[in-house]
């Protein structure tokens, strides 16, 4: 089995800034959204080594509803405020959370989860329409580094006149 680590500051925004060239590439152009999503997942799960399981939830009604994403099946319907990913709904900004066991209300959708972050994706009026939601099996994996790369690449979602590219 291969060991996963947490890479370090440096090596963390070198794989983020190959990501974000990457996905201009790849995104570029598509105006189907579920399609850059599933681009956005597939870049980042196979780039960052601590990422055990990568994906968008998106608004529909009161729920957020999974996917595209990869990895291990996932919760498919989460309320609004519940768990990690409804806590960033909620408070419409990013949540970092070291070890999931602790988060009050924690949703276990997968038991080898050890840290979790979720970042909202906003539409151009700043309505959150998507969180993205990536765990690993190591405690305390993501920081301020992560949460700053993953909101530059959700930010690629929002077109200039305010809607979803």
């Amino acid at each position: 089995m291969k060991q996963v680590v947490t890479p370090d500051e440096a090596e963390k925004q070198a794989r983020y800034e190959a990501v974000e060239t990457r996905l201009q590439g790849l995104i570029a152009g598509e105006t189907d959204t579920l399609a850059r999503m599933a681009g956005v997942v597939a870049v980042l799960h196979g780039e960052m080594p601590h990422f055990f399981w990568t994906g968008f939830y998106r608004v529909v009604g009161a729920e957020l509803v999974i996917g595209p994403y990869q990895g291990t099946p996932g919760c498919s319907r989460i309320g609004w405020g519940r768990g990690v990913c409804g806590a960033a709904w909620k408070a419409e900004a990013a949540q970092v959370v070291a070890d999931v066991h602790a988060f009050p209300g924690h949703i276990a959708c997968d038991v080898a989860s050890e840290s979790e972050i979720v970042v909202p994706v906003k539409d151009g009026a700043g309505r959150v329409i998507a969180v993205l939601d990536v765990d690993s099996t190591l405690p305390a994996a993501f920081d301020e580094v992560d949460a700053a790369a993953l909101e530059s690449i959700v930010s690629m979602f929002v077109s200039p006149g305010g809607g979803m590219c």
